[in-house]
């Protein structure tokens, strides 16, 4: 039920918000430049790679060394302004309709972090990650990484078709509110460096 729910869901905002994508796309063109897209490889169902999409935010600027500055130097007002709105998800509704990620799920991250975890929360790739989460609508990037996967594994064991209903609308009201977007010193959140929990097993 879910995966139909996440194929129909898809196809319908995708048609719904066809104008919104396309003048996104041309104002990042306009604005940011080219690339349109940013894609990355993530681990999605059982740790499994898949390539992710998203608009793109941040520009490429670099240092006199040929490195890209730090994100915070490459984000953009126009970028900022869209992370915001989230109208930089809208490209993950193309890994829904594929079926590497779903609607609701823990969000997916690097696949660096992959080793990082410990085993409790490397359950967090049991399911599909989402475009959007129970960490995501419970603080999102204002919470702590333990928080963050907590609530992960949480949803994991937790998870129906009424909470995702549920998560749904409280991500669109996140949205308009704007909470949580960032954490304190950083343009999204720090990176995930372990676990903070001393002697916990590493996946």
């Amino acid at each position: 039920m879910k995966r139909i729910f996440d194929i129909i869901f898809s196809l319908l905002a995708m048609l719904f918000l066809m104008p919104v994508a396309f003048l996104t796309s041309a104002l990042i063109l306009i604005k940011i430049g080219r690339p349109l897209f940013f894609k990355q490889d993530r681990p999605g169902k059982n740790g499994i790679i898949f390539l992710m999409f998203k608009f793109r935010t941040m520009n490429n600027k670099k240092d006199a060394t040929g490195q890209l500055l730090s994100d915070e130097d490459r984000l953009t007002s126009f970028g900022n302004m869209i992370r915001r709105t989230s109208l930089d998800e809208l490209p993950g509704l193309w890994n829904v309709l594929k079926g590497d990620m779903s609607l609701v799920g823990p969000r997916p991250l690097l696949v660096q972090y992959l080793e990082l975890y410990s085993k409790e929360q490397s359950r967090r790739h049991n399911i599909r990650p989402g475009i959007t989460g129970w960490a995501q609508v419970n603080g999102r990037n204002a919470i702590s990484w333990e928080e963050k996967f907590a609530l992960d594994v949480w949803y994991v064991d937790n998870r129906t078709f009424w909470l995702d209903i549920k998560i749904l609308f409280l991500t669109v009201k996140k949205v308009f509110v704007k909470e949580g977007i960032s954490s304190d010193g950083h343009v999204t959140i720090e990176p995930f460096t372990g676990s903070e929990n001393e002697g916990s097993d590493q996946s």
